[in-house]
Formats: structure tokens, sequence, C-alpha cells
């Protein structure tokens, strides 16, 4: 497909490394000229410099025959615009980011008055992921299908586990939990499963379990699973914010640290039920003396990777049960990941994934649309649910009869708010959503996993 960028910052960027390295004709606009030369360079696009509300730019970059226009700058207004524009010159499809906590509840206005296509809110979007994590603090990420009816935990095995030395058959048989163990990574490399793999104390694995079996699972490798009861939040910017509403109308109590005044007056106005604590999140005199040693959770938000790295650190020697770190560098993920930091946030990639998933779904509307995608452990394995449609013809047979590629796994089925894990003899059928796990890359349809 022919798609034009607007915006080259961190979003930008790997949306332009992602939709080019799947094939796509990729075109970036933004007003830096710098900006644009990096990004023809590293990943040999059409680039040009201007402004992507501008209609004459637009047209210069082949408004008329793009598809898609993604609209990712820093300032919402000229995203909408962009979008606004695009439909009208190209009458292609519009995706637009948005910042403003103002629009959040206007979202579905905005989207079907402009007719746009996908709107997103990657700071909205990026509190779900770490409230969803509080929940459930074991995990260290959860990733969700079928509406919030399946769900997809990764986590890492403790020392001592009983999981350490056993292999899934082992595992199965001696917990007796109804759980799909989906994917393995250990030292860096993640593979998918056989039923004969060994864990070990370290890996992170992820797993596939109803909702009502989650809890005795880990219960019985003696994992917690109860949700925090009170969390510090470093740092007071819209994920924050989002962040805090969220938690508090789940019953935990938050306090948040924000250095700028202005600021923490307007939280004050905005959350009169959080303790909002003027001062600099990096003094650790203050954070002792506001009792991280006796939070359950902290949550590193502050506008500067390095920060929230070492901030994290310093909870971790605090004995705080549950720490995530809000990371946006592309150039140093693998250095955080090295780490051992437990959950790590990247709004930019949590916004990527959401188009991604968007465009994987426009390149195949007839056979079976990508419903949700997931990137998993450094991008090494894709997440993916798909709603069978009529021209799969690969219906009503045994799972174990079906030519898998190698490195695809059938993760969950759901059929009709039935969730099933799947066995051997169990089918696909019409009216289905999959959920499938892979190490192959660009699946675009449900058809894409058999030989």
């Amino acid at each position: 497909m022919k798609i034009i960028i607007v915006g080259c910052g961190k979003v930008g960027e790997t949306l332009t490394h992602d939709l080019s390295k799947e094939g796509h004709d990729v075109t970036v606009i933004d007003r830096n000229p710098e900006v644009v030369d990096q990004a023809c360079d590293r990943f040999d696009v059409m680039g040009f410099t201007g402004n992507g509300a501008n209609y004459k730019v637009l047209e210069e970059a082949d408004i008329e025959h793009a598809d898609l226009v993604i609209a990712v700058s820093g300032q919402d207004e000229l995203n909408l615009l962009s979008c606004l524009l695009a439909r009208k010159a190209g009458n292609c499809q519009t995706i637009a980011r948005i910042h403003n906590p103002e629009y959040i509840k206007a979202v579905n206005y905005i989207k079907d008055e402009l007719g746009l296509a996908l709107v997103i809110n990657q700071e909205f979007a990026s509190a779900q992921e770490i409230a969803r994590v509080l929940r459930f603090p074991s995990a260290i990420e959860i990733n969700t299908f079928a509406k919030g009816r399946v769900e997809l935990l990764h986590f890492r095995i403790p020392q001592g586990s009983i999981l350490d030395g056993l292999n899934l058959f082992a595992m199965h048989e001696k917990l007796h939990c109804n759980v799909l163990v989906c994917t393995q990574e250990r030292d860096g490399e993640m593979r998918i499963p056989q039923g004969d793999t060994i864990l070990k104390a370290g890996d992170v694995i992820s797993i596939v379990a109803p909702i009502e079996e989650q809890e005795i699972f880990f219960r019985k490798i003696g994992l917690e699973t109860h949700a925090v009861k009170n969390t510090m939040i470093i740092g007071g910017g819209d994920v924050a914010l989002y962040l805090a509403k969220m938690l508090m109308n789940s019953g935990i109590q938050v306090r948040i640290i924000e250095k700028d005044l202005r600021r923490c007056e307007e939280m004050a106005d905005l959350l009169p039920k959080a303790t909002i604590i003027h001062g600099d999140g990096s003094d650790k005199e203050l954070l002792e003396e506001e009792g991280i040693r006796s939070m359950e959770s902290v949550v590193c938000l502050t506008g500067i990777d390095e920060e929230n790295v070492v901030l994290s650190l310093f909870a971790k020697t605090c004995g705080v049960r549950k720490i995530i770190t809000k990371v946006n560098r592309v150039a140093f993920e693998e250095v955080f990941e090295n780490l051992d930091l437990d959950t790590m946030i990247s709004p930019k990639n949590i916004t990527a994934e959401r188009i991604l998933q968007y465009v994987r779904a426009m390149q195949n509307s007839f056979g079976s649309n990508i419903e949700t995608l997931h990137r998993m452990m450094d991008d090494q394995a894709e997440a993916l649910e798909f709603k069978i449609r009529d021209n799969f013809t690969n219906t009503d047979i045994p799972l174990s009869q079906l030519p898998l590629k190698k490195g695809v796994l059938v993760g969950g089925i759901n059929r009709n708010g039935k969730i099933i894990l799947p066995r051997g003899s169990d089918v696909i059928r019409k009216g289905d959503t999959v959920v499938i796990i892979t190490t192959l890359k660009g699946l675009n349809d449900i058809s894409d996993v058999l030989e």
C-alpha cells in the first residue's frame, strides 16, 4: 500500500521502520529537513519537508494515490487537519494521534465527523496497559484478546518455583490446570515450546488461561495474584493523570510526585482523592520521606528514560513489589531490557502496534481480518487475533491435521463468547476469533499460518 506518515518523531520513526520493512510504499512529511533526510537515508523511503496540513505539501507527496495517511506529529490540531485534507484530496483512509486529555471524551465524535478510520491517544492507551498489570502484578505484561475475554500473561519463573526443571507434559500432570504455555524466552532468545520443552527459573514465559483459571494456576506456582493496594507515580504527565483515575476507580491509593508546581495544582483539582506531592522525584530523601519502602508499586513516568531507569532500580532496592518503567528511547531499548527492570512500557510501541494492526487488516478485507495485534519480546514474536470469515476454507478440520507453518501456535479460540484452549482435536469454525502466536513476521490473514 501507499502510505503517507505526517510527523517523524518517535512514533513516526517506529512506523516508518515497521511499514517499510513490511514492503509498503512509505512517504514521510515533517517540518524538520534533517529529520526527513535521516528517515530517507535509514529506511529508504520518500520524504518531503513541510507542513502536513498544507495541501500543496500533501499534493507533492502524491496524496491522490495514497491508500492511507497516518498523522502522528506532536500537534493534535495539525494531525486532525492533515487527516481532513487527506480525506478530501485523496479519498483515502486516515489515522490521527491525539494527546490532549480534553479531547478524550469526544474521540468518537471527532472520528465520525472527520471520517477517520482510527483515532489513538497513546497516553490513555499506555495508562490502560499499566493499570492492567497493576491489577495482576505477578505478570510482566498482559495482552488482551476477544474484547478482554482472553488474556496472554507474560511472567518470569522465580527461583525455587515448582516449574523449575519441569517439561510441559509434567507441568500439566502435576498442576492439573487448564493453561497453555505459548512462548518461552531464555537468554534473549524466544521460542514456541513443545510438550517436551523444559522450563527453568529465570525463563520468561507467556500463558493463555481462562480468566477463572489464572488465579488457580498462579497460586499453585507460588505467585501472588491480588492487585496492589497502593502506588507511587513519579512524574505528573498525561499518562499519570489517566492512570491515577483508573487506579482510584479500582480502589487503589495513589500518590503522585511532580516537580512543576502549576501541574501539581492542576492535578490536585482533577484528582481530589489522590495525594499530590510537589517535589523532585529523583530526590532520594524525598522518596524516603514519602514512604517508597511501604509502597506495593512504583510507576516511573518522568520524561527522561534514564531517570526512569535509575528510579526503578532504586525502588527495587527498597523492596517494592511491582515496578513499572516508561521508556521511549529507541536506541537504548536493548540496554534497558538487560537491566531486569520488571515491566517496561513504551507509549510509542503501543501506538505503533495499534496502527500496524489496522494496516494489516486493510490489506485483507475479505478472508479473515486482524482484530488484535501485539508484538512481544523485543519484536521477536507476535500475537494476533483473526476473525474467521467465509473465505477461510480450512474450517472443521482438527488442528492436529492442519499443516501449520513452523513457528506458529494456535493459542485460543473464542466461539460465541466461550473461550477454548485448543487441543489437537479442536477445530476452527466460521465466526470464531482465533489467537495465533508466531515468530513469523507480517501475517495478514489466517491462511498465512498454513503451509
